[in-house]
């Protein structure tokens, strides 16, 4: 085992030739991660950030996601540099950080990541990090085996792209077009034409720099129009978001060929929005 090459850096190294293709993990299941992992997806997002997982869920999943050709992104549910230490001793490799609006909070975001005089990781001799201690010379390599990507959730941060790229060490960039959309007044609406015009033209500004730039869609035409404005690495949706779509479809499809319908619900849920899914 490499323990210094990051299997997602190296990912996002052949995405000219191999577009890296994700999902996003927000079961907090260990076995249904295990399950996704082997489902042919390049990566996936572990998500701390809108899932109930904790410290000791993520051992788990980390652990379940070894077992299949999947590279774990662990998001951290905030810009917090003693999460950040925990979440790097529990083995995360590559993290994923929430809401970066400036070069300021971008730099705290890398320097949490890495170990003096790098940056304010604190050190630990025994962790699983480190694989028990049994890595070489771990607290000298770990800083170069990281990967940091810093998410752009608000046009002002759009606005700031090149200067939270210019951060060193920063890795790759991505875009929460949830988030997006919300600040500009458009709640819900994902693709609405003034968000995909702004995505567009962060896709554009990081293509400028070869920096890589990914984002998340909750169906594939979705993702197919990001791949088109020039977005390097996609997700598709969430464990939760392919459940619940297969099992309302499954439903519906049992009632539309006259199968026995159970009693109705005294308030009928709306099915899932097509760009929700994650």
């Amino acid at each position: 085992m490499d323990t210094v090459a990051n299997p997602f850096a190296r990912l996002l190294r052949e995405r000219a030739a191999h577009p890296p293709v994700g999902t996003w993990l927000m079961s907090a299941s260990p076995i249904v991660a295990e399950a996704v992992g082997l489902a042919g997806f390049d990566w996936g997002v572990v998500d701390m950030e809108h899932s109930p997982l904790d410290l000791t869920t993520l051992v788990q999943l980390l652990q379940a996601l070894g077992n299949t050709p999947m590279v774990p992104v662990v998001r951290v549910p905030w810009n917090d540099t003693v999460f950040v230490k925990r979440v790097l001793d529990a083995g995360a490799r590559t993290l994923l950080f929430p809401f970066i609006q400036d070069a300021d909070e971008a730099r705290r975001a890398v320097a949490a990541t890495r170990y003096p005089p790098e940056g304010v990781r604190g050190m630990a001799g025994m962790s699983r990090g480190s694989r028990f201690g049994t890595t070489p010379d771990y607290l000298r390599t770990a800083n170069a085996g990281l990967c940091t990507v810093l998410q752009l959730e608000t046009p002002l941060a759009v606005a700031r792209l090149e200067a939270i790229a210019a951060v060193p060490g920063v890795d790759a960039l991505f875009i929460g077009p949830a988030d997006l959309s919300a600040a500009m007044g458009h709640a819900g609406e994902l693709t609405h034409p003034a968000v995909m015009a702004l995505m567009a033209d962060a896709a554009r500004r990081a293509n400028a720099l070869g920096l890589p730039i990914g984002s998340v869609g909750g169906t594939p035409e979705t993702v197919a129009r990001y791949r088109e404005i020039g977005y390097d690495y996609v997700a598709v949706a969430s464990d939760l978001g392919l459940l619940m779509r297969a099992a309302q479809a499954a439903a519906q499809a049992l009632r539309a060929q006259g199968a026995p319908a159970p009693a109705a619900p005294a308030a009928p849920t709306a099915p899932a929005r097509p760009d929700s899914g994650y």
